[in-house]
């Protein structure tokens, strides 16, 4: 196969075509091998700056190098470091009313000479921001303009023309990757801080604790279990989101059991129809698994699944019910298993 820089190659067969698109990922894969050989301790210091930047981190770059930096800002903001993106044209038409002097800026171009990225440079100054460089070069322009300088060094482009930013955007994204988990790291940044900034979407609920998504107050059903199933289920009745579950609680108010909706239709299928006016805790199920409030939602949903049960209760650290988990709330989050 001719080299994936000759701009001779064109179009061929399906499998020519497959063997260029491998050779563009070998390509990039080679420029971050390389990238990662090159790399020094400036990155650790970029991210010491970082992790120290009492105000903002402010990302700017221009074309594809800005739209790496809008990755870079928003892995940042989710890994606990607050950072936005700035084009480099808004910034000099006023929106460098945004940064302060304990600011970070980090400014992103693989040749270092980005116009519109240097003329930020003389206005940073004046406003005593920091300037962290992530560019090819360090005597680039950009390089030695800034107060700390990330070289990538040269690039061999997957483009075959050479021209259109490929593999060394893929290396800039890689290498700002390296710098935003770096941060990450020296915060000591857990899951339930991830939890904090992702509440949206499967992630965020799997990452939330129990008490985020148990059912409360109305929309929890508790009973004293010296009353009768009957007198349960017919004090219970009424307008309200039903969950599948009535926790049964002792005279310090304790949970003592549990009685499903399932428990009920087995009295019927067993035609024990007695029992419905003999006290709950007779046939409820005594000391039900359960979870203390400040589990995480992830747990929840493995103790679910292996126990193989509908309905979790959720209590406090003296044995109080304070919620329940329903399966039906967890659609979503239960992966299938193939097996069952």
């Amino acid at each position: 196969m001719a080299m994936i820089t000759d701009p001779s190659l064109t179009w061929g067969t399906e499998a020519e075509g497959l063997e260029f698109a491998r050779e563009v990922l070998r390509v990039e894969a080679d420029a971050l091998d390389r990238v990662r050989e090159r790399l020094d301790s400036a990155i650790t210091r970029a991210a010491e700056r970082v992790f120290r930047c009492r105000g903002s981190v402010i990302v700017t770059g221009m074309g594809k190098a800005g739209l790496v930096g809008q990755k870079l800002a928003a892995t940042l903001a989710s890994t606990g470091t607050p950072a936005f993106s700035l084009h480099p044209a808004d910034a000099i038409h006023g929106d460098l009313g945004r940064i302060r002097a304990d600011d970070v800026v980090i400014a992103l171009s693989q040749s270092g000479e980005t116009e519109e990225v240097l003329r930020l440079v003389p206005a940073l100054r004046r406003l005593d921001a920091v300037l962290v460089a992530i560019t090819g070069r360090a005597t680039s322009s950009l390089g030695r303009a800034a107060d700390l300088c990330v070289a990538l060094g040269a690039i061999e482009e997957a483009c075959p023309l050479g021209l259109a930013p490929s593999a060394s955007t893929t290396a800039m994204m890689a290498v700002g990757d390296a710098l935003a988990l770096l941060v990450s790291r020296m915060r000591d940044f857990r899951a339930e801080d991830f939890a904090l900034y992702h509440p949206g979407g499967n992630l965020g609920r799997r990452l939330a604790y129990v008490e985020d998504l148990m059912r409360t107050n109305n929309r929890l059903r508790k009973a004293r279990a010296t009353l009768t199933v009957r007198e349960v289920f017919v004090s219970l009745a009424g307008p309200r989101r039903r969950s599948g579950a009535v926790l049964i609680v002792d005279e310090a108010d304790r949970l003592a059991g549990i009685f499903t909706d399932s428990d009920l239709a087995r009295l019927f299928e067993a035609r024990r129809d007695d029992l419905l006016d003999r006290p709950i805790a007779e046939v409820m199920t005594a000391d039900p698994i359960q979870v203390v409030v400040g589990a995480s939602v992830a747990e929840a949903v493995e103790l679910m699944k292996s126990r193989k049960i509908s309905e979790l209760p959720v209590v406090d650290r003296d044995g109080h019910p304070v919620g329940l988990i329903d399966l039906t709330d967890l659609i979503g989050l239960v992966p299938s298993d193939p097996e069952e």
